[in-house]
């Protein structure tokens, strides 16, 4: 007992995260329950957990808490947490004894909801009560504390349950960690645990794997070492090792893994991201035809493309200037299929009508914009190519008009007007400009100060050049 209540006392003292007080109760625990015998629950009652447990704690004699358990775990698995928190809570008011189950779903709920310091409480409390957490208990706290960002404080806490409780971790606690770790890019303490779980003898899976090929740089071996092992690799696993080769430039082991590897050694089917990475990767290349032909082949086997594969096909053709026919064709089948045309596919197409010289269409496709609304990044598009295309009075008009609508301007739209002017003479209105951005809320970078230089420069005024590059220098900035 003595143990316990010292195991209890540590975890209350465990600092991860300020207290949190605990939710309020919920409409339903405000009102009144008659103490009366009541009708078992009916089917409609079974399809509604809230008033299944409504029907429950009026029922007298009260039903065991492995029937309560029921409508806790399906309100936590419709991701209704602080419901849960509340009904439990109430329970206890009633006087309702739980089990391990019971606490194990709040603990889920509780990390879902981030109340650490609540959870780490309640390990105390189900200690003190003779409850033994498990490797269950543990993996919802751990999976919340990774999923907010806090994996060491998940390791600390992993320490602490072995050392006290011998609550030893499983492979979904290392995977959960191990995928933390190299999500911030830690990849080095990743493959320091991966060899300390083989050291307690806990067998790495497809899971552990994939998490870390997808943080490291030693895909090739890691690979190896999942053969030799007798780790089945799956979609996931390939897709990552697709990826990475086409972001490192290395298109040929990109196709040969998707073909050699992925179909006809594993029969792995693949799946929407991994025809993304690939049609990425010959976009890159610029094969667009056969990028077009990628697309073709998902649709032959069932796998429907998303936007994602539409966005990254539209770019590839903007970029090699096949606007007209190609992109709008795209353009359509997107609507034809129901997929949602986002900001990046308007702004991806607008950029490119510029690129081509065809300031009129892309005027068009944004005036077709409504949802999605417009963004900055689609502004600063449009300014620029009304610039480039000698449209310098049209895009001042544009730039007068957004700072009229109050819209919140970053530092970017600022320094692509202040350019613009520049470029077009109008060095007075650019350094006007210049000096209002910190009256804006702005403070103007070294883009923002070399292209005001050069604007200087260009005019001849050279003391006022002079006179902007010290400033600069005291302001920390340095030139590029």
């Amino acid at each position: 007992m003595k143990r316990s209540f010292l195991i209890a006392k540590d975890f209350l003292n465990l600092d991860i995260g300020n207290p949190l007080t605990p939710p309020p109760s919920s409409y339903m625990m405000t009102r009144t329950f008659s103490t009366s015998n009541k009708k078992r629950p009916n089917r409609t009652d079974v399809k509604d957990p809230i008033k299944l447990f409504c029907r429950m704690i009026q029922s007298r004699p009260l039903p065991s808490i492995i029937e309560f358990s029921k409508p806790l775990s399906k309100l936590a698995k419709t991701k209704k947490y602080h419901l849960v928190i509340s009904l439990f809570n109430h329970m206890e008011i009633l006087g309702i004894t739980h089990d391990l189950y019971t606490y194990n779903i709040l603990m889920n709920c509780l990390s879902r909801c981030s109340r650490f310091s609540i959870a780490l409480s309640v390990i105390g409390k189900m200690t003190k009560l003779g409850f033994e957490p498990d490797v269950i208990t543990l993996s919802s706290l751990i999976n919340g504390l990774c999923r907010n960002k806090r994996v060491f404080d998940a390791i600390d806490l992993v320490a602490k349950m072995e050392t006290m409780m011998g609550c030893k971790p499983d492979v979904f606690i290392y995977n959960t960690i191990i995928d933390g770790l190299c999500k911030k890019r830690l990849v080095n303490n990743a493959l320091d645990l991966f060899q300390q779980m083989d050291r307690n003898g806990v067998r790495a899976d497809v899971v552990t794997y994939n998490s870390l090929i997808t943080g490291s740089t030693s895909r090739c071996l890691l690979m190896r070492d999942m053969v030799m092992r007798n780790v089945v690799p799956n979609v996931i696993t390939f897709t990552a090792l697709i990826d990475a080769s086409v972001k490192e430039g290395s298109l040929s082991e990109a196709e040969r893994l998707f073909h050699e590897e992925m179909i006809n050694r594993w029969s792995i089917v693949p799946d929407v991201f991994t025809y993304n990475s690939m049609i990425n990767g010959l976009c890159m290349h610029g094969r667009l035809d056969e990028a077009k032909q990628m697309l073709e082949l998902m649709l032959t086997k069932d796998c429907s493309p998303d936007t994602v594969t539409y966005n990254t096909l539209i770019n590839g053709f903007c970029k090699s200037k096949r606007v007209d026919d190609d992109v709008m064709k795209l353009f359509c089948d997107m609507s034809e299929r129901g997929l949602v045309r986002d900001t990046v596919t308007y702004n991806t197409i607008i950029q490119g009508y510029f690129q081509v010289g065809k300031p009129d269409a892309a005027q068009g496709v944004f005036r077709r914009m409504d949802s999605p609304p417009p963004n900055l990044r689609t502004y600063s598009i449009l300014l620029y190519g009304l610039f480039s295309n000698g449209k310098t009075e049209k895009a001042l008009v544009v730039f007068r008009d957004m700072q009229k609508s109050g819209m919140g301007l970053d530092i970017t739209t600022y320094n692509i007007m202040i350019h613009i002017m520049c470029k077009a003479g109008y060095v007075e209105d650019a350094w006007d400009l210049f000096c209002s951005l910190t009256f804006s809320g702005v403070e103007p970078d070294v883009v923002s100060y070399t292209t005001m230089i050069s604007g200087f420069c260009r005019k001849r005024l050279w003391h006022e050049a002079d006179e902007l590059y010290k400033k600069m220098h005291e302001d920390g900035l340095l030139p590029i």
